[in-house]
């Protein structure tokens, strides 16, 4: 998914609303600080939901395939 982070960064500021409703506790903030940055919303999320490093990174790169799988055509 190393090059759909490329295009999720590209396009941050349409993906982000879409984001906000699926992950409600991060703030304004937060998006703007996580700005298309994998490893910076994995962490915001392990903060705000409690979450575990390999649980985040679980919800990330489930929620953002759709991005990966439409890239590759499936």
């Amino acid at each position: 998914m190393a090059g759909t982070w490329d295009v999720i960064k590209g396009k941050w500021n349409q993906l982000k609303g879409e984001a906000r409703i699926q992950w409600g506790k991060l703030t304004d903030d937060d998006w703007d600080q996580i700005a298309g940055n994998r490893d910076k919303l994995v962490g915001r999320l392990q903060e705000r939901y409690g979450w575990e490093k390999i649980e985040a990174e679980r919800q990330v790169d489930d929620y953002f395939r759709r991005y990966d799988d439409s890239n590759t055509g499936r």
